[in-house]
């Protein structure tokens, strides 16, 4: 007896992260739900997020600015995020660490923006 079975592809869509350089150049990648923009970032080799810590929020070199209206759909910043924050090259009320961002489908489209320079 032949059995048939009907295969569905799977197909796992990766939310879509636009990376914009201080002078406006963008690149925008796909990012496995679960990692960080900054992770995101340094797999894709993008220039501007230097992660020198590798994610530990030792450091603020994965410091990024995040446009108005994607900041209240990203969680809050802890007081540990902001003291890093503070330490970075012109930090902002938009600034946060893109190693603190961790990607999710309702972050689908997010956009960031990089410093002119990490510190």
């Amino acid at each position: 007896m032949l059995a048939l079975i009907h295969l569905k592809p799977i197909f796992y869509l990766m939310p879509k992260i636009t990376y914009i350089s201080h002078e406006g150049k963008k690149n925008t990648v796909e990012v496995a739900t679960g990692l960080s923009v900054m992770e995101g970032a340094v797999q894709n080799n993008i220039e501007g997020i230097d992660a020198d810590c590798g994610g530990s929020m030792a450091c603020a070199t994965c410091h990024v600015y995040v446009p108005e209206n994607w900041f209240d759909k990203i969680d809050k910043p802890i007081d540990a995020e902001q003291d890093m924050i503070d330490m970075a090259h012109e930090p902002k009320k938009n600034s946060r660490l893109s190693c603190q961002i961790i990607v999710s489908n309702e972050l689908e489209g997010l956009e960031v923006i990089t410093p002119i320079k990490q510190t």
